[in-house]
């Protein structure tokens, strides 16, 4: 028999006293931040002689540095950060952050699900000190990803934002369906595997039911897989349709990996939100994603160390000749899509290459067209009109959140030295988590 709470309340007078007892809560942390320089992502341009006021996780005030420090409180903490460029935290849109590959074999045959949740915590701390405050997460098994937001968003452990995708769906055979080994070998971890309108349907049902506030679908074969191909499409545009009609009914979007230049345009014209990869786009495919004003999330970085270093960590040659074939037509492809003016916005594929190195994408964004403040737009305003948190993130501007970071010297004069592979410093939601331009300590976890 079920208790009704008044009948509770009257069971336990003492329980109910206490928890009508009200707290003043402690007022929020008031702070000012100053540096040579702030990027203003929006504008476009960079400010000089400026100060950030800062109120518990917001942003309260941007302007001249006297007229900020005028109205702030007396008394209020003020941090010099001098010559040093302040800016948003920045975001990458295609991480896979709860995991990283050590050796082929291994990873597949002696790692549980267990091995890989215990370690996650630490790639999620490296990917914040690394200046990225916020992430998307696009395939993760077991939940992992979903189980890793929640930790961080309850302040047991340092991350940045994660906006989870859980299980990548994919076709049977594809590049989401483990092959290349016999068919007496069988894995009872969970999967993401669905054929047929009505099962995608449930897959993304499924998904969101545990947390996914995005749908990941591998619409072509991939790299890092033994499937045939690199790029042939794995789902169908009905399914994929039905995936991106399912997702809406939910009020979710779909990235869609694809490298194949036919896989690509079906996507497109299916309504993702976004195209991960996109090695082998034709011109008809960048025109049909900016007419429909889909997002391409291009991981131009990774090629370099998965050809230094896979073989080394017992990849098959058959994926390495993979590689081969997508590094340099990808870069090229990024160029054309750039110069025709499509939406893009930053993404990696950190845990295809250690976590923590995500800033190492900038060198190559700039060196494959972009300026320095395109390729920081790509990582700040774009990623979050992509992620759907616009209003909160992205800027730095009264109201958003205080997802701060800050480099020593000029970082976007320097970033073809690899500037955003050395950030000093980084706030996030108000609270210090790295700091090396001056003696104010950080968040420390127990």
């Amino acid at each position: 028999m079920k208790l009704r709470p008044l009948l509770l309340l009257a069971l336990f007078p003492a329980f109910a006293a206490s928890g009508s007892e009200t707290k003043t809560p402690a007022p929020a942390a008031v702070t000012v931040l100053k540096a040579s320089r702030l990027v203003d992502t929006k504008a476009g341009t960079v400010l000089t002689g400026q100060a950030v006021l800062i109120e518990g996780d917001r942003i309260k005030a941007v302007g001249p540095a006297a007229d900020v420090l005028k109205a702030a409180p007396a008394g209020v903490k003020v941090i010099d950060l001098g010559d040093a460029t302040l800016m948003p935290g920045l975001m990458d849109c295609h991480t896979h952050i709860t995991s990283q590959p050590e050796n082929y074999y291994t990873d597949i045959f002696r790692k549980s699900p267990i091995d890989v949740a215990v370690s996650a915590h630490i790639y999620a701390r490296r990917t914040l000190l690394a200046g990225f405050t916020t992430v998307r997460d696009v395939g993760a098994g077991e939940y992992i990803d979903i189980a890793l937001k929640r930790a961080v968003d309850e302040g047991k452990i340092a991350g940045p934002r994660i906006i989870p995708a859980a299980l990548t769906l994919g076709a049977t055979g594809g590049h989401v369906d483990l092959n290349g080994f016999s068919p007496s070998i069988r894995f009872k971890d969970m999967s993401g595997v669905a054929d047929g309108i009505d099962a995608v349907r449930k897959r993304v049902r499924e998904n969101i039911k545990y947390g996914a506030e995005w749908i990941k679908i591998a619409a072509t074969a991939g790299v890092l897989s033994e499937e045939e191909s690199v790029g042939a499409p794995q789902y169908s545009l009905e399914e994929m349709k039905a995936i991106v009609e399912e997702a809406a009914l939910w009020h979710r979007k779909v990235a869609a990996h694809a490298h194949g230049t036919e896989g690509i345009k079906m996507a497109i014209r299916a309504g993702v939100a976004s195209i991960e990869h996109a090695s082998f786009i034709d011109d008809e495919g960048i025109a049909l994603a900016k007419e429909r004003g889909t997002v391409l999330v291009m991981d131009i970085y990774n090629d370099d160390y998965i050809l230094a270093e896979f073989s080394r960590m017992g990849y098959p040659d058959k994926i390495i000749e993979k590689e081969r074939l997508v590094g340099r037509t990808q870069r090229e492809n990024f160029q054309k899509a750039l110069r025709a003016g499509c939406k893009m916005a930053y993404g990696t594929d950190a845990g295809v290459y250690p976590h923590g190195w995500n800033g190492k994408q900038m060198v190559h964004m700039v060196r494959w067209g972009m300026t320095p403040l395109q390729a920081v737009q790509a990582a700040t305003v774009n990623s979050a009109e992509l992620l759907g948190k616009a209003d909160q993130l992205g800027r730095v501007a009264p109201g958003y959140l205080a997802d701060l970071i800050a480099i020593k010297g000029d970082a976007l004069a320097e970033i073809s030295n690899g500037s955003f592979e050395r950030v000093d410093f980084v706030m996030k939601g108000g609270e210090l988590f790295k700091n090396r331009l001056t003696a104010d300590p950080v968040k420390q976890f127990d």
